[in-house]
C-alpha cells in the first residue's frame, strides 16, 4: 500500500479533497493509505509544516510517503500565484489542489450528482471572490433540497464525491480539473513503483 501524506487547510478539504484522493486511486487500481499531515490553521498553516515535512524529508532514512498532496484554496487570488507558494523540489511526486476560490465550490458543479444524494439537484454556481459565499450556497442547496446539515453540509462531501461525474465537474472548474489531471498522473507514477515504506 502506498501512503499519501495530505496536508489541508480545514475539514472540508479534508473530508474533499481525501475523498477525491481515495476514489481516483480505487478507480486507477492502487492501493493508498493517507497520512494527514495538517487539518486546521488556514493557508499559513498547510505552507509552513509542508516545507517543515520537506525539510524533515532531507534528513530521513529513506522510509518516506509515496506522494504529498497539498490542499489550499487560492483565496481570491490567482491559482498561479497560489501555486508558486507551495511550490518546491521534493524527492517524492508533489500534487496540489488549489479550489479556485474555494473547495465548497466543487460540491456544488455536478446537480445530477447532488440529486442522488439529496433527492434534489443544484446548479453549479458562477465563479466568485467573497470568503463564505460557498459554504453559504451549499447550505442553501442542501436546505432547498429538504435535508438540514448539522456541520454545514461538509459531513457530505464523500456521498457527493462518490457520485460525481468527475469528467463533467472538471469541465466546469479548471481548478479541479488540474488537481485530477496532477492526482492521476501521480498515481500512475506510483502504480509503476515500489511500494512506499511509509512515515
Amino acid at each position: 500500500m502506498h501512503e499519501i501524506a495530505l496536508f489541508v487547510e480545514d475539514d472540508a478539504h479534508e473530508r474533499v479533497v481525501g475523498a477525491l484522493v481515495r476514489r481516483v486511486a480505487e478507480e486507477q487500481g492502487v492501493r493508498v493509505s493517507i497520512n494527514w499531515r495538517s487539518t486546521r490553521g488556514g493557508h499559513g498553516r498547510v505552507a509552513r509544516e509542508f516545507k517543515q515535512y520537506l525539510r524533515g524529508l532531507e534528513r530521513s532514512d529513506g522510509s518516506v510517503a509515496s506522494m504529498v498532496v497539498v490542499a489550499t484554496d487560492a483565496n481570491c487570488k490567482r491559482r498561479s500565484q497560489r501555486s508558486k507558494e507551495i511550490n518546491v523540489d521534493a524527492p517524492v511526486p508533489i500534487v496540489q489542489a488549489i479550489p479556485d476560490p474555494h473547495v465548497e465550490r466543487w460540491l456544488l458543479l455536478d446537480g445530477a450528482a447532488f440529486k442522488e444524494v439529496f433527492g434534489a439537484g443544484c446548479r453549479a454556481p458562477d465563479r466568485k471572490c467573497r470568503r463564505d459565499r460557498y459554504k453559504e450556497l451549499l447550505v442553501q442547496a442542501i436546505h432547498a433540497a429538504g435535508t438540514h446539515p448539522l456541520l454545514g453540509g461538509i459531513e457530505y462531501a464523500e456521498d457527493i464525491v462518490n457520485k460525481m461525474d468527475l469528467a463533467r465537474a472538471s469541465r466546469a472548474d479548471p481548478s479541479l480539473d488540474q488537481f485530477l489531471r496532477d492526482l492521476r498522473a501521480g498515481l500512475s507514477q506510483l502504480a509503476r513503483s515500489p511500494l512506499s515504506k511509509g512515515i
